[in-house]
């Protein structure tokens, strides 16, 4: 019975979340689905005020696009290990016609993190392949995005 009442409480709390448009603080996104991982990170970035930054070591022209939905002045960043030239063509061209998105190089991350104005959240996926195989999200409470953006600069 004690069980049953738990559960009963996170499932109501997931519900309520998910009335107030408050995204979840962590969880799992399972192979297959692409289009609730996609819409996942979409609302996410969608509810930036001020800065977007992605540390993520596996970028493509799907990412920029994921980006573009992103509100008027609002700053993207990619940090990524390696640029292509493709990949550079594709930014460059972007950038010509939208709000531009700066890459900056950096190597030293293995995870991949998606930092939304101070909100700190740790994806377990890069963002250009969500939802083909399983993967997990938290919103990491306790790191303010200001902490990770210093490291990186250091």
């Amino acid at each position: 019975k004690r069980h049953q009442e738990v559960t009963d409480k996170r499932i109501d709390e997931v519900f309520k979340r998910l009335e107030a448009n408050i995204p979840p603080m962590q969880g799992i996104s399972y192979d297959g689905q692409v289009f609730d991982a996609y819409r996942f990170v979409s609302d996410l970035i969608r509810k930036a005020k001020r800065t977007i930054a992605l540390i993520d070591n596996y970028v493509d022209d799907t990412v920029l696009t994921l980006l573009d939905k992103r509100e008027k002045g609002v700053t993207a960043t990619i940090y990524t290990q390696r640029v292509s030239d493709r990949f550079q063509l594709d930014v460059d061209r972007h950038n010509a016609q939208y709000p531009p998105v700066r890459i900056e190089r950096f190597n030293k991350a293995h995870d991949r993190f998606l930092l939304i104005d101070d909100e700190v959240y740790h994806i377990g996926a890069s963002i250009k392949d969500l939802g083909k195989k399983w993967f997990g999200f938290t919103l990491m409470r306790d790191i303010p995005a200001s902490e990770i953006i210093n490291r990186i600069k250091d």
